[in-house]
Formats: C-alpha cells, structure tokens, sequence
C-alpha cells in the first residue's frame, strides 16, 4: 500500500530564493509575478501577506551552518509554500508554482541555530546581505573559542526568546583583604506567567561581617543598594536564603545563573559559607530549549561574541558604557546584579548577533576590504570606550565632523597640568 511522503520542513536560503526559482518556471508572467512579490520593496511593504500582524517589517531568519560556522539569510519553508498559494490564489499563476529544489532545503540538522530577524526597509535588507558576506569572510579562520560564543550567544537568543525558565543573575562582594569573608550578596532574576515578566530583586548584608570595610582596593557601596531596601540577617539566615533561592528556582525548570565572568562567584557558591546546591551545573547549553537544569550564562562571553573578540575579558563598566545601560554605585552585590541581568537582557533581546552587532555600532569594522580570516573584532574610538561616553556620544558621534571629533578628543585628554604649561607659554 502506497504511503505518503513525510513532510520535511526547514528554510531556503533567501539568496536562492531571489536569484534561482524563477528559473524552473516557464510562463514569462509568472516569472513577473514571483520577482515582484520577493523583491525587496514588496516584502516590506505593509500590505504584503507574508509580514506578521503587529510586526514592524517583515520577519526572515538568520541560521549559522553546521557544517562551516557561516551564515545565511533564509526564508522558512512556510513561507515559500505561501507564497506559492497566495500567488495562486490571486490569479497570478495557473497552477501552484514548483518548490524550489529540495537539494536546497536546509534542515535544522543543517544549522547550529536560526533565530527571527525584523527587516524594516528594502535598504535594510539590501545592506543584510552585504553585511552576512562580509561576516562570512572575516569568520573564515576564526578562533575556535569565538565560535563557540557566538554559538552560545544565539541559544540566549532563542531560549530568552522562548520564555524558558528563570533567569538569576548574583553577585557576591568580599572583604578586600581576606576573599573568604563575604560581606553581600546580590540577586536579580525574570521569569514568565501567561508571557508577562515577572521580576525580583533583591540585595543581603552579613551581619557579622559589618565591620569589615572595602574602599582601599574596591570601592566600599555597601550602603548604596539602588533598588530596594537591603536585609541584614546573620550568616547561617545568610547561607539560607540563597540555598533556599537555588532550590526553588531550579524545582520550577531550568535556571540560568547570569554572571558577569562568574569564575568568583561560583566560587563563592560552592565554598564553604555558602555549598550551593549546584550539582549538574554546565556552562554548556543545549541545542534546544531545555525542560529542566542548571546553566551558566555569562555576560563576558556573550560580550566577547558581539565585539568579536575571545580574548581578555571586558570589564562590566565598559561593557555597560557601550551598550548604553547607565550604572551608579557598582561594587555594590545588588547594583551590580541588576546591571548584569540587564546587560544580558539588553543583548538577548536585540536581534542575530551580527545584525545587532551593525545596529549598535555602525561602521565600526576595521576597513571596507575585506580578505578571509580578517578580524571580526569591533573597532571602537578610544573616546567610546571611556566611562562619560554615554554623556558625549550624541554631540560627537552626530553632529560634530570627523575632524573636529579628533580635536575634541584630543582637547578632552589634556590635564589641569597641561592646560598650566600651555597658559605660561602664553
């Protein structure tokens, strides 16, 4: 007895899309009715069919290759079969439009990851297949480290996307002196019901340890918990309530604990004082949202994927400065939880990695040549990366000249001494 074919889907590659299934169609006008509808302008265009009610632009993909690390711009299968319909439909075509070749089906054993990109303007499109080849090129030779970010980089995507589980960032703070005295400790944390955030927060101080003063090393912001009231409670209340935090979490699914270079941290978690319940705890994540588990996800290295550089670690302040979050009182465990669970927000909620790398810093690779295995590395201005770019960025990213932002940067580097010597030879 004759069985059906399964129905395999997956996505097409939107360059074979635009460039090659035409070929395999006849009727001269219905090659006419397919460019129109798949060509830039149409796609974007408000009243096209494809575009999702509600979204600003039309949604296409953006999948890593499993095989090279590279990516490509995709439509979904689906919407390839719409397309045929919808053309069909309105009287554009005889019959239903032959698919595309299925030797250029990508499956999802085909790609490491795909996630949804919002594409607003025909230009902005135009420019993402400019910039995907461009990408491809510089990943050719990368440093297998950085692929790895990048990889885990897109499943926060997915899994952030998704809604999955709950999502904690901690921080711990320390006595300068001696690092196994504890002295706070931090908590920042998301979940979902019915796909509403709920968020909690909070920040605890060591009663016992009240005496023992940063400030010579580290700063000393105990007292500068910015949002809430801190507890004092004792160190047995203290060990408690985060054991108790761990638990609870990790009963309801899986936990991600957001650090920022969480080496310390973990730690602390697993040292005496504290003996977290962390057993199973990965710093691998899984190709698919997961059910259950205990995952680290740490904010330097999803960094380190958008910069393009596995190299030393970003400090939190610059990588807070250039994504554009405003910090006040660090070193305190409560502040500095926050800040990390919103660094990660802030990237795990931005589009594909590369694509979100354009929008947050236009124009900054290095060179419009671009030659297989050359860096990926962003190239900021040393300007950009200082603690009060956020106050400047407007005047001398926009409307200043380029050369008079070298003078001002320039200007701003001379000290009080400087600005002495220069009044004397006057």
């Amino acid at each position: 007895m004759p069985t059906s074919s399964p129905i395999i889907t997956g996505f097409y590659r939107y360059t074979d899309i635009l460039w090659e299934w035409h070929q395999v169609i006849s009727d001269p006008a219905e090659v006419s009715a397919l460019k129109a509808f798949i060509s830039n302008a149409s796609l974007v265009d408000p009243k096209n069919p494809l575009r999702k009610a509600g979204a600003d632009g039309i949604e296409l993909y953006v999948g890593t290759l499993s095989a090279t690390g590279q990516a490509r711009l995709l439509y979904s299968s689906a919407q390839v079969e719409y397309i045929r319909y919808w053309l069909h439909a309105m009287g554009l075509t005889k019959e239903l439009l032959p698919m595309p070749s299925s030797e250029s089906l990508l499956t999802t054993s085909n790609l490491r990851n795909h996630t949804p990109v919002i594409y607003k303007t025909a230009e902005d499109l135009k420019k993402a297949v400019k910039m995907i080849d461009k990408n491809n090129k510089r990943l050719k030779g990368t440093d297998p480290a950085l692929m790895s970010m990048r990889q885990s980089f897109e499943r926060v995507r997915t899994f952030w996307g998704a809604k999955v589980g709950t999502w904690l960032a901690i921080d711990f703070e320390a006595w300068e002196r001696e690092h196994t005295v504890l002295t706070e400790f931090g908590w920042s944390c998301i979940q979902w019901k019915d796909g509403e955030e709920i968020c909690e927060e909070g920040h605890l101080m060591v009663k016992e340890h009240a005496s023992y003063r940063n400030g010579t090393y580290v700063p000393d912001h105990r007292e500068h918990y910015e949002f809430g009231l801190s507890q004092i409670v004792d160190k047995i209340t203290f060990k408690r309530m985060i054991c108790d935090m761990i638990n609870g979490f990790a009963d309801q699914g899986p936990l991600f604990l957001v650090f920022h270079d969480g080496s310390q941290d973990i730690k602390y978690l697993n040292s005496a004082s504290i003996t977290a319940p962390l057993n199973g705890l990965t710093y691998l994540l899984p190709e698919s949202a997961p059910d259950t588990g205990l995952y680290v996800v740490d904010t330097s290295d999803m960094f380190a994927a958008m910069e393009g550089y596995a190299g030393e670690r970003s400090a939190f302040v610059r990588m807070a400065n250039l994504l554009k979050i405003p910090t006040a009182y660090l070193h305190n465990a409560g502040n500095d939880a926050h800040y990390t669970l919103l660094a990660m927000k802030a990237m795990a909620s931005g589009n594909q990695l590369d694509v979100q790398r354009e929008e947050r810093w236009p124009h900054h690779n290095k060179g419009d040549v671009i030659t297989p295995g050359s860096a990926l590395k962003v190239q900021f201005n040393a300007w950009e990366e200082e603690e009060d770019y956020s106050d400047t960025e407007g005047v001398m990213a926009s409307s200043i000249p380029h050369h008079e932002v070298e003078v001002a940067t320039k200007l701003m580097s001379i000290d009080d001494e400087e600005i002495k010597d220069e009044e004397m030879l006057w």
